[in-house]
């Protein structure tokens, strides 16, 4: 495989390029991977890296160590909260929370957690497109416990992912919930042994990557219009948004793909 050394680095996270896929992985183990200032400020700037670089086609989010987070880093957080006020990206970078879809990544990402997957972490698992667990993972938003609740978007998708009253039953109590429970509500796609959790959200990034990257883009931004703003106006933006992938080069590298019977090489134009 093709490992391109991204020339982002920092001490908190690690960020590598490889065969169209950015791997994104939280760096502060002895701290639980817990979110402070500068961390979410440095996974802003990949995200942005992710979006701007046409030869990136998917990003993979992953923790090394134990436990993906076990949240924020509240006593820095809590002043810019007591002024109304969330954390910002950097300059140039994406906020990985965003609600809002013009203003997150358009290429998909898929996480692998594993250990700890607390407040951010759970807020970072809904903000992204396809979830594996080791199983082993424990999952809570605990905020109510801390006197404060969730505002990085876990109000607003935790109930479009699991349901109304099951997404209640945790952000209420702020009780932990397994893995294998995740999987029943449908939070996450795959539960793996722990260890398992990056090279199967690699697989699935890699088999991304291989497809039409406009094609891909176009899919997950008709499905986040469907989901934000009703299926009339995913619907009618169907035909519409065909117009330049049907005339794309990658589009004639698929039908020549599909005559040949052979994989298509596709190039993002």
């Amino acid at each position: 495989d093709e490992r391109i050394e991204s020339e982002m680095k920092f001490d908190n996270l690690n960020v590598e390029a490889r065969d169209h896929v950015l791997f994104m992985g939280l760096n502060r183990p002895a701290k639980y991977n817990a979110f402070d200032l500068d961390l979410y400020r440095s996974l802003s700037l990949a995200y942005g890296e992710l979006e701007r670089d046409r030869d990136l086609r998917c990003g993979v989010l992953f923790a090394h160590g134990d436990h993906f987070t076990g949240g924020i880093d509240l006593p820095q957080w809590a002043p810019r909260f007591a002024e109304g006020k969330f954390i910002e990206p950097a300059e140039g970078g994406l906020d990985p929370l965003a609600l809002d879809e013009n203003r997150t990544v358009s290429k998909p990402i898929v996480v692998a957690v594993q250990g700890w997957c607390l407040t951010i972490g759970l807020e970072l698992l809904l903000a992204t497109d396809i979830r594996i667990a080791a199983d082993n993972t424990r999952f809570a938003q605990i905020e109510p416990k801390r006197g404060i609740y969730a505002i990085g978007g876990a109000t607003v998708r935790l109930q479009q992912e699991i349901g109304w009253g099951n997404a209640m039953r945790y952000l209420l109590t702020s009780d932990e919930f397994s893995a294998n429970e995740a999987l029943r509500l449908g939070l996450v796609q795959e539960v793996v042994p722990v260890g398992a959790q990056l090279p199967r959200a690699t697989a699935i990034a890699m088999t991304i990557a291989q497809q039409a990257p406009l094609a891909v883009q176009a899919t997950l931004r008709s499905a986040r219009i469907a989901r934000s703003h009703g299926a009339p106006a995913a619907i009618g933006q169907l035909a519409p948004d065909l117009v330049p992938l049907i005339n794309s080069e990658d589009a004639k590298e698929g039908i020549a793909s599909f005559i040949e019977r052979r994989t298509g090489r596709f190039i993002g134009k």
